[in-house]
């Protein structure tokens, strides 16, 4: 049998001529030391994402991505499909897994000085794994289109709305329209499934050409200092001197620990089964209090805390400023120490950090979020709001109760404080503002323009523009001239 194989692998190397290649990986030289346990997280996540990608496709010959449509068909794969429920399982629970390891990987990377010279490209496409890896979590809560997905995108639309000019543009590039809409969910689906993977695909690749290229980082040892002119001809001296192939002497400690991890994934996947869907997406009713997956739950905590005047600023020049840091990391600090002994500032960074994340996480599992659910609809709407109105008037009332506007909106001082109150709507909106608030939503309002029809938008906005105090005129188009009062 074995002889059979041989003769089969050296028919398909003759034609492929791939043999030298896999031998010259295999056969890589590593450091002594490299060969660790805390070495392993790198390898973990290349399998975790392997996993992902089998199950995806898997999950893709199933998966509907129209808006009318996803939500049965995760019913359908996780109630009717035979084990359908334990595929969306592995693939959701990947992902959280996927995410938990490549964070690991990059504190690992960090204190043990693998980003210094001549690594730089390596962190920097470790860099760009991270934020293609959280966007494929992102994409992939999004295509659950249930009512966490469907607020989930409706904030990253409105924090994406906040960018100055470009705004408008954003947003419509990333909804395919104002508004959340059939085709919102297809251009989601093709990132996740074909864009952003094959990023993916492309930096895995440059990321091991270079780990095989420039070598798997040594132990840092304390004292062992990093300069450009000197590094890459001791590095190759401690290789010659103590080096050993990377298989089976590394990658022994890389499949033991990929196996545990597999085998971890496959246990909380049966146990703690599919993540979703929740009920179907509907901006008018909100029944359960929206919260992202647990990689994102830390920013869910950051934007329920901010008070609401340094939303914008931070939103916009927190990440920025932090990714800009990440990544321009090696080229700050490229020489010098690797040890994590003899980087205290390093270790502050990380203890810093991981406490923070930590705690906003813990604290967003629990944490109130604007709009409060509780139910605001159920307080009647004061009697001076609804006095002496018209019919269309008293029609629009009944619809901010109903549609439960108020689980964002203060009126007569009792409601939501996510969003501004109703009670002088009309002071700070025309009617055509209004109109377009309400169907394109802004700021951090989803758009309810394919949930309520004409009929009811017109109601409701008769009732607004009857906000404001009395004796002050509603806002006007300052575009066209106001027609004076009759002097009879």
């Amino acid at each position: 049998m074995n002889a059979r194989l041989t003769r089969l692998w050296q028919w398909f190397d003759a034609r492929l001529q791939v043999g030298e290649a896999i031998a010259s990986v295999a056969e890589h030289p590593v450091p002594r030391s490299s060969a660790s346990w805390w070495y392993v997280f790198g390898s973990a996540t290349l399998v975790v994402f392997v996993l992902q990608v089998v199950t995806g496709i898997c999950l893709a010959t199933v998966y509907t991505p129209a808006a009318d449509r996803a939500w049965d068909s995760l019913i359908y794969l996780n109630y009717s499909q035979p084990l359908g429920w334990y595929l969306r399982a592995l693939h959701g629970w990947g992902s959280n897994f996927m995410v938990a390891l490549m964070l690991i990987h990059m504190i690992q990377v960090f204190l043990f000085g693998a980003y210094k010279y001549p690594r730089e490209l390596t962190w920097v496409a470790g860099c760009v794994l991270l934020l293609c890896t959280l966007g494929m979590a992102f994409t992939g809560q999004v295509l659950r289109f249930d009512q966490n997905a469907y607020w989930g995108l409706g904030i990253g639309a409105a924090i994406a709305g906040r960018t100055p000019i470009l705004g408008s543009k954003i947003v419509a590039l990333i909804l395919g329209g104002p508004i959340i809409a059939a085709e919102t969910l297809s251009r989601f689906f093709a990132l996740h499934v074909f864009v952003i993977p094959a990023i993916l695909m492309g930096f895995v690749g440059l990321h091991l050409f270079l780990v095989l290229r420039l070598g798997i980082n040594e132990w840092p040892m304390p004292g062992r200092i990093v300069n450009r002119s000197s590094y890459r001809k001791q590095y190759e001296e401690l290789v010659r001197a103590d080096g050993e192939p990377f298989v089976p002497y590394a990658a022994q400690k890389d499949l033991v620990f990929a196996g545990l991890i597999i085998l971890s994934l496959l246990v909380v996947a049966a146990i703690a089964g599919p993540i979703g869907p929740n009920g179907q997406p509907d901006p008018t009713i909100i029944q359960t209090v929206p919260r992202p997956d647990f990689f994102f739950l830390w920013l869910f905590s950051v934007f329920a805390l901010l008070p609401p005047w340094t939303e914008t600023v931070l939103m916009l020049t927190g990440p920025v400023l932090a990714l800009g840091l990440l990544f321009a990391l090696p080229f700050i600090s490229g020489r010098g120490e690797k040890s994590w002994r003899r980087r205290p500032l390093s270790v502050m960074i990380v203890i810093l950090v991981v406490t923070t994340i930590g705690t906003l996480t813990w604290l967003g599992t629990f944490s109130p979020w604007s709009p409060h659910m509780n139910a605001w609809s159920a307080v009647p709407t004061p009697i001076e709001y609804v006095k002496g109105r018209t019919p269309l008037e008293l029609q629009g009332a009944l619809l901010v109760q109903s549609k439960q506007c108020r689980n964002c909106h203060a009126l007569g001082g009792r409601g939501g404080m996510r969003g501004p109150a109703l009670d002088a709507t009309a002071t700070r909106l025309t009617r055509g503002q209004m109109v377009r608030q309400i169907l394109q939503g802004g700021g951090n309002m989803p758009a309810y323009g394919s949930n309520l029809s004409p009929a009811e938008v017109n109601a409701i906005v008769a009732f607004l523009a009857t906000m404001h105090p009395r004796g002050q005129p509603p806002a006007r188009n300052s575009a066209r001239p106001e027609i004076p009062a009759s002097s009879n």
